[in-house]
């Protein structure tokens, strides 16, 4: 059974950071694209960043390009969200999402919340 769990959300001040992470059972984990996802309230999801089996690339939403940092660990088969200069506007609700061909499978969430 395939699983991804989230963790590291909470609330937090304008300007400061947080690090998700993501971790991975039950797939080989090298095997996947990660990607994170953001939903609004009210909207639907929009991808936030994504990065490469092995690490090698990383895209990044307009909005958090500079400020966010994707990354991977394969040994621990955990994908990190790193979010620094963190906004009111980033309040969300987080997902990773791992992806293989037509595989894709996601994780339960984890709310972020800044304050002004």
């Amino acid at each position: 059974q395939v699983q991804l769990v989230e963790s590291g959300g909470g609330l937090v001040q304008s300007g400061g950071s947080l690090r998700l992470s993501c971790v991975a059972s039950g797939l080989t984990f090298s095997g996947y694209a990660i990607s994170w996802y953001r939903q609004f309230p009210g909207k639907a999801r929009e991808l936030v960043a994504s990065i490469s089996k092995f690490g090698s690339s990383t895209t990044y939403a307009d909005s958090v390009r500079g400020r966010f940092t994707i990354s991977r660990d394969n040994a621990r088969s955990t994908a990190y969200l790193q979010m620094n200069s963190l906004k009111p506007e980033d309040t969300a609700v987080y997902y990773c999402k791992a992806v293989y061909d037509a595989e894709a499978y996601w994780g339960q969430g984890t709310q972020v919340t800044i304050s002004s």
